[in-house]
Parts: structure tokens; sequence; C-alpha cells
């Protein structure tokens, strides 16, 4: 008998901010200021995105634009982070890193330090309220000037060890060069930061290794198509690099043509570090248990693999040690005694 995933204790490493809000959450607020949603978020949620290409990562970057203006209000931010966490809790998650991106909500809060502050000020609140443990990945965005990236290095710096706990590179990864990112990266590195870009979902095996040579990543955000090149997958495993693989998401974006395609047993098989993550519920359909069913129902992983993925979660995150070791007791205790 399979045991119950939303009972499996686990963390969640890979959350983009607009992207955890509740679908309903979503609407309500728009209505309550007059925002028009496009079809896509409302008649037709979750809307259908199955294409890789530019054309279709434009309309998924549309939508989740839409999504971002209903936030108005200080009172929006800290409740779409409390709903965020009451839904991790709700899959058995202990400890979430949430992704932002400052610079996309500057206008309406004040800046980017004022932003920041709420939104660390909203984690507080929501982390006590549920018990989840909670912490901040700022991401710069690479459409936008490499400088721009800077800036919010070094206001993540700032904040290194009051709640910050890594610095990303998120938007569409064929954009760009990440080695002009490379000097924000320095910026965090220094600070103590996990350096968590994306990479190796929507290019392929260019795209990882241009993120480890010049942004020197301790995760990477989706990473999956690694596996279209084993010598360099080798030398992922062999740094220790964990791969946030978000299922869904991959699907939906028309990476895979579905989720028998996603290659989590291969990344395994080869001795990976997979932490399974939602990207974005709002637009996917799917909340974090729901990635460890599908991986589950499509490559037919047993109960000691789903636990061994919750401890890569685990592993790979920035939780407190007692934290840390409170999950993977739990996890064992999941599986029961036989294990």
């Amino acid at each position: 008998m399979e045991r119950d995933l939303r009972q499996l204790p686990k963390a969640h490493l890979h959350l983009h901010f607009t992207g955890a809000m509740r679908h309903r959450t979503l609407v309500e607020l728009a209505g309550r200021d007059g925002v028009v949603l496009p079809d896509a978020l409302v008649e037709d949620w979750p809307p259908r995105l199955s294409t890789a290409d530019e054309k279709g990562w434009f309309r998924f970057q549309r939508l989740y634009d839409a999504a971002r203006s209903v936030l108005r209000t200080d009172g929006d931010v800290r409740r779409l982070v409390r709903e965020a966490a009451e839904d991790d809790v709700a899959d058995g998650g202990r400890w979430l890193e949430i992704q932002v991106d400052p610079s996309g909500y500057a206008a309406r809060f004040g800046g980017v330090t004022a932003f920041t502050d709420l939104v660390l000020d909203a984690v507080r609140e929501a982390s006590s309220a549920t018990g989840l443990g909670i912490a901040v990945v700022i991401a710069a965005n690479r459409t936008r000037h490499p400088l721009d990236a800077r800036t919010l290095a070094r206001l993540a710096a700032q904040y290194a060890g009051r709640g910050v706990v890594g610095f990303g590179l998120s938007n569409d990864e064929r954009r760009g060069s990440t080695s002009a990112f490379a000097p924000a990266f320095a910026i965090a590195e220094r600070a103590g930061l996990l350096l968590v870009p994306h990479g190796g979902e929507l290019r392929g095996p260019r795209s990882v290794r241009e993120c480890l040579d010049a942004l020197h990543a301790d995760r990477l955000g989706h990473g999956v198509r690694v596996v279209e090149d084993p010598a360099l997958l080798g030398r992922v495993v062999e740094a220790g690099v964990a791969l946030e693989v978000c299922p869904t998401s991959n699907v939906a974006l028309g990476v895979y043509p579905d989720l028998a395609a996603v290659p989590v047993p291969r990344l395994l098989d080869a001795g990976a570090r997979v932490a399974l993550g939602a990207d974005d519920p709002l637009l996917f359909g799917s909340r974090l248990a729901a990635q460890y069913a599908a991986v589950r129902n499509a490559h037919g992983l047993d109960d000691v693999t789903l636990a061994e993925l919750a401890r890569m979660s685990v592993r790979a995150s920035r939780a407190p040690d007692d934290r840390r070791s409170a999950m993977l007791r739990d996890i064992d205790a999941w599986l029961g005694p036989r294990h």
C-alpha cells in the first residue's frame, strides 16, 4: 500500500513568488481592484502553455506579469506568503526557499529595499503562524541589464544571514549571456550565499555548463537536460550540484511531451541530487506533493526512492542543522521501522 505523499516531510527549493499565489486569491484580488485578467487565468485556468519556443515563453511571461499586477498592498504580499506557507505545510513541506526578484515589484512598493523588507517581514509572520521554516532567494532577471543583477546581488548580500540564503538568475535562459552575470554572482558568493541560477531547461547542456563555469552554481534551477551530456552529468554528480526538477512545469512548457519523459530515474541512476519543486503552481496547476505523485505515477517509483528524493531536498537546502536533522528523522519515520 502506497504511503501518503502529503505526509512525507520535504523541503521546497524551487517556488517563485507570484507563481505561489492561490488561483482563487488571484481572482479575488483582481476583482477587488477591477483588474481584467486574461482568459487563460480565469475561464481557461490552468493555462495551456505547451510550446518550448519563444512564443510559448512570451505567453507564459505575459500571464505571470498579469498575475503580479494584482499585488497592490502590503496586505496582499503578506497574504500571498502566508497562503504559500499553508499550502506547503498541507503538502508535507517543512522548509521553503521562496524565490523573488524585488525589481519586479519595486515601483509599486517603494523600491527594492522596501519590498525586500516587506517580504522578509511577511516570511517571519508566516513562519511563526504555520511552523514552516522559510527563507528567501533573491533572483535577478536575465532579460534585464547585468548591472541590475549586481544591484540585486549587493542587496542580497546585505540580508545574508537575515532571511536571505541565496542568489538566483531567472527568466528565459535563451536570452542574454550567462557569463555577463558572473560579477553579480561573485558578489553573492563572497557573501556566502547559495548560488542558484536557472539553467538546463529551455536550453540544453550548454546552459548547465555556463552556469557551472561562469556562475559557480551550487544548485541549478531545473538542470534536467543535463542528461543529454553524460560527461557533464558526471561533473554535476561529482560536484554535488543539486537539480531543482519541476516535472509538471517541464511538461506544461513543452520541454518534455509528458511526465514519463521527464528523466528523473536517469538522473537518480547517475547519482544526481534531485530536489522536486512546483515552480509556479498558479500557472502550472499543481503544488509540491503533486510533483512527488507525478514521478511516482509516471515512473513507478517506490516509497523508498520517494523518501530519498525528500532527503535530497533537505540536504540541498539551507535549513538550520536542527531543523534538517528533524526532517531527516521524520522521513525515516514516514517509511517505518522496516526500512
